[in-house]
């Protein structure tokens, strides 16, 4: 069994969107934060706080170059310094963006390129056995192809259907290729598939049949990657927006759930409140990740890591407490909770718009600010790990958890 798995993340998003004059832009996290200049100082302040896993990955859209051509230098850099370091990376392969030849999660094309790209990764990195192959695919299909925000910008259930099929087609052909790839080095991977776990609140009774919709669709991205049945409401769903029986069928017949942990993420953003005329709007907390994350731990009965959550200063120690908290209750309650993540490293920029246009307003959730000072969370998270690291490496608070081979 591994320790458990104190963590952080540097955020790297990287989705194209429309520009003010009307064309496509890169919104590139890790350029917005100043990681590329300060990666070194960076991951100094991993260790500075004493964790050792990172969500981490090269920026996929300047990596993979063209179809079977691969551009490895910031990635030899960054991963070598790592494995220096001690530092485990979660490598994050995908996340919420592709490269501009390829377009947008639209393209047919892309799962199969995508995880020639995870198998020329785990070729290169044998080391790293720890992997998010396409991150939060719930969000990603959602802003791609169905609220016309990322990348090809489609709108409608017949593009959030499209991009979901994509993307965990990608995410399950690259599992299967990093399957292989650590077989022919006798290694196991862990794939921990960090997604958004969502709950939608009816307002009043006239509300409660579309919240009900809504809280099957939640579930879509996991239930194709761990090929679990759908309803027969989400069944039909699917099918009325052109994904065929055989497409179906296929994630039935080729998912790879036993190498799997369920990471979940949460942010008051998560939680939602459905109107009598169908609108969707923010409710804010109201069950909390103690709740929804036992919604889906009961579903797919894996080992849970909390892989990504955080709140703006001057709530971030509060919410890191009750994060943390809940975190607790879970394990004492029997959930195998085997992770936890303040997500990220260093402040964002543009989340609170959701990275749709490039304001440049910095968003203070990091554990450190934009000029690499500490945040009073930080100082917290440091000091809770170290607390809590001897208690829980050792057994305590819960039972030990079954944890996947890796």
């Amino acid at each position: 069994m591994r320790p458990f798995m104190f963590a952080t993340g540097i955020e790297n998003s990287y989705p194209t969107i429309a520009g003010p004059d009307g064309r496509t832009v890169r919104v590139d996290q890790m350029e917005a934060s100043g990681h590329y200049r300060r990666w070194k100082e960076d991951f100094g302040l991993v260790r500075e706080l004493g964790l050792d896993y990172l969500r981490y990955g090269p920026p996929y859209y300047r990596a993979h170059v063209a179809p079977g051509k691969y551009d490895w230098s910031f990635s030899d850099e960054t991963f070598n310094e790592l494995a220096r370091l001690g530092i485990t990376p979660i490598a994050d392969l995908c996340h919420f963006g592709v490269p501009d030849w390829i377009g947008g999660f639209d393209n047919p094309d892309w799962p199969p390129l995508f995880a020639e790209y995870a198998r020329a990764f785990a070729d290169r990195y044998p080391w790293v056995t720890l992997y998010t192959p396409v991150n939060e695919i719930f969000i990603a299909a959602t802003f791609s192809g169905q609220n016309g925000w990322w990348n090809e910008r489609a709108t409608g259930d017949r593009g959030f259907v499209r991009a979901l099929e994509h993307l965990c087609r990608a995410n399950t052909l690259a599992m299967r290729a990093i399957i292989r790839a650590q077989a022919a080095v006798d290694q196991t991977p862990t794939f921990i598939q960090s997604e958004s776990s969502e709950y939608f609140h009816p307002e009043t009774p006239d509300a409660v049949a579309r919240a009900d919709f809504h809280n099957q669709q939640r579930f879509l991205a996991l239930d194709l990657t761990y090929g679990h049945d759908v309803s027969t409401a989400m069944y039909e769903y699917l099918a009325d927006n052109a994904l065929t029986h055989a497409e179906y069928r296929w994630f039935r017949e080729h998912h790879v759930k036993p190498y799997c942990v369920l990471g979940t993420d949460y942010y008051r953003t998560n939680e939602h409140l459905v109107r009598a005329d169908g609108a969707v709007v923010e409710s804010g907390e109201v069950f909390g990740y103690y709740v929804l994350t036992k919604q889906y731990y009961e579903r797919y009965r894996l080992p849970v890591m909390h892989t990504e959550t955080n709140a703006d200063e001057p709530d971030a120690s509060y919410w890191l407490w009750k994060e943390w908290a809940q975190m607790v209750r879970l394990r004492q309650d029997g959930v195998p909770i085997v992770g936890f993540t303040w997500y990220s490293l260093t402040d964002q920029v543009d989340w609170h718009v959701a990275l749709r246009e490039q304001l440049g307003v910095v968003n203070p959730r990091g554990l450190y600010d934009l000029d690499r000072r500490v945040r009073a969370v930080g100082r917290q998270y440091r000091k809770l790990v170290a607390q809590w690291r001897p208690v829980l490496d050792q057994g305590g608070v819960a039972p030990d958890a079954a944890y996947p081979a890796g």
